[in-house]
């Protein structure tokens, strides 16, 4: 028996140093994880601006012109920020995952290379266009462009007077979720002539050199302009409402209207995506500004902003940004109701009410965050012959105030 168990306990020890050995060994043929994966791991090739022989052909008539000078420079850049992403650690991530101290050490960076120009947009006529439509949009969104261009972007004569279109990019911040982009910008911008292309990575709290390189090309290319509607690709706008509204206004004259916001306290709840750290912004209110959603301005204030946004600090939220650079030239904008950047409120008195209906949206400007089919149909809605909103809005029974005895009960304030 003893002879046995020992026999049993030497093949028992020899199997457990081969089953040893052989796991030993797979480790090391095994890739481990974390940092030592960073460090061996070949950094993925940045993808070219437009480069050779992959861009389609130019083609002659296009309205565009492409900046390749600064291609190399941008794409080292780009290898660059990503190696030192890797090897930085990282702050303690908030909802937004922005890091404040490399916008800190960069925020005076602010001259960024136009890759894909309009030159001509605005000289289509010799008196220039009454009403430009500036659109903030990722290159991934082509689907919003398309229904943009398709409804309440439509360039051309409205109302008797020339509107034109632009859409402004930047250079997408993950470029693996769309592997076609540059062939899908260059085709696009031939095609449509509506494409500003900026080489800073299009991200949200990048929205602001977005708006200083706007107001820029806007001064330079397109200073015949009368007035501009600059807003989000997820919005409807009735631009009808928009030129009525407009022609009474001298466009020599300063003008900003918009959804205008008073007393907004900045976020110090570092969950936010608007977190914003005391040491950044050390006051307890922001001056007043209007909602991103949409907002009018006009030839003269787009001259004195431009002017300003020169001259003031860059500030991650280009909404804010705006207000300080408003402030800064002492103009206060102008609160117009049918500027909806926060959507269609419903009564509290009726929060069942079907409030996407077209007799809602026929006396508004701007209404804020709709679906791309959102944005079709309303527009085909609002533009059928048949349509009549004469009668006013009746709330259903089941919505309308509680009548009991004979007792009359009045409605309340507000």
């Amino acid at each position: 028996m003893r002879v046995r168990l020992k026999r049993d306990v030497i093949c028992t020890l020899f199997l457990v140093v081969v089953l040893c050995s052989l796991f030993y060994s797979q480790l090391e043929h095994t890739p481990l994880t974390g940092s030592r994966k960073q460090t061996h791991k070949k950094p993925a090739p940045t993808p070219r601006i437009f480069p050779g022989h992959q861009a389609p052909k130019w083609h002659p008539q296009a309205e565009v012109t492409f900046d390749h000078s600064q291609i190399i420079s941008i794409a080292k850049d780009v290898e660059v920020t990503s190696k030192q992403a890797q090897t930085t650690p990282l702050p303690p991530l908030t909802h937004s995952v922005f890091d404040f101290k490399r916008y800190l050490l960069n925020k005076d960076n602010r001259n960024f290379n136009l890759l894909i120009n309009q030159p001509k947009k605005c000289r289509k006529t010799p008196e220039g266009p009454f009403l430009l439509i500036a659109i903030k949009s990722v290159v991934e969104d082509f689907d919003r462009r398309e229904i943009v261009r398709r409804t309440w972007g439509r360039e051309g004569l409205v109302n008797g007077v020339q509107v034109q279109r632009v859409f402004l990019l930047g250079i997408p911040k993950n470029k693996t979720a769309l592997a076609t982009w540059e062939i899908l910008v260059h085709q696009e911008s031939v095609m449509y002539q509506d494409i500003l292309l900026w080489d800073f990575l299009d991200t949200f709290f990048n929205l602001t050199l977005k708006e200083i390189h706007f107001l820029n090309w806007a001064d330079e290319f397109c200073s015949s302009v009368k007035f501009i509607f600059k807003g989000d690709a997820d919005v409807f706008v009735n631009v009808e409402n928009i030129i009525d509204f407009l022609e009474i206004y001298d466009p020599a004259k300063d003008l900003f209207v918009g959804d205008i916001i008073y007393n907004a306290h900045p976020i110090r709840m570092k969950k936010s995506k608007y977190y914003i750290p005391e040491t950044m912004y050390g006051l307890g209110t922001y001056p007043v500004y209007a909602g991103g959603g949409g907002f009018l301005l006009s030839n003269s204030t787009m001259r004195k902003l431009f002017q300003a946004c020169q001259e003031v600090e860059l500030f991650p939220i280009d909404d804010v940004f705006l207000g300080m650079c408003l402030q800064r030239i002492n103009l206060k904008p102008v609160l117009h109701e049918g500027f909806k950047t926060f959507g269609i409120v419903k009564p509290s008195a009726a929060p069942h009410l079907q409030t996407f209906d077209p007799c809602f949206y026929k006396d508004l400007m701007v209404v804020h965050s709709l679906k791309v089919a959102e944005i079709w149909l309303m527009w085909n809605l609002l533009h059928n012959p048949e349509l009549s909103c004469t009668q006013k809005k009746k709330v259903k029974r089941p919505f309308q105030w509680n009548r009991k005895s004979n007792v009359k009960q009045q409605p309340k304030a507000g």
